[in-house]
């Protein structure tokens, strides 16, 4: 991530749908400023738009904010008195990564009674088998073709 003078993260890359704690040094923090709130959004458009008011410690101002998209940061922030630090109109902007895939880990379960599905199963196509054989051999019987075997005559 590339390192913007006076704001720092708790992590080194932004990640999606992960929170993240932002701390400010920048002008507002200088000019001792009572209250600073941090203003962000996500993409050119600065989707779901959030103002956040920051705590002031003796390293700065420190929010924690949410990051729902894949779309990239845009910062800037304000004092009570409506002063503003947006890197000089060009707002400060940071690319999100988009979360890793993680596979999930069923474990692994006990069928309770494992033996009687299997003699279940067995028995349910023995059943099917049975009655496939008798529904084919009883039109057979009726006609009285079970016997006859049909030879053709090669001449």
């Amino acid at each position: 991530m590339e390192l913007v003078k006076n704001i720092f993260f708790n992590t080194d890359k932004l990640i999606s749908n992960s929170t993240v704690k932002i701390s400010y040094t920048g002008e507002l923090f200088q000019n001792e400023s009572e209250k600073v709130f941090v203003h962000f959004g996500f993409g050119n458009n600065w989707d779901k738009l959030t103002e956040t008011e920051m705590e002031k410690t003796e390293l700065g101002f420190q929010a924690e904010i949410n990051l729902d998209s894949e779309e990239p940061l845009n910062l800037c922030f304000r004092d009570s008195e409506n002063k503003w630090d947006n890197n000089n109109g060009n707002n400060y902007t940071f690319e999100i990564e988009k979360a890793p895939v993680s596979l999930v880990v069923v474990e692994e379960q006990e069928m309770k009674y494992p033996r009687k599905l299997r003699k279940t199963y067995i028995w349910s196509k023995k059943i099917k088998l049975a009655l496939y054989r008798i529904f084919r051999y009883i039109p057979k019987l009726v006609s009285g073709n079970y016997k006859r075997e049909i030879k053709e005559d090669n001449l």
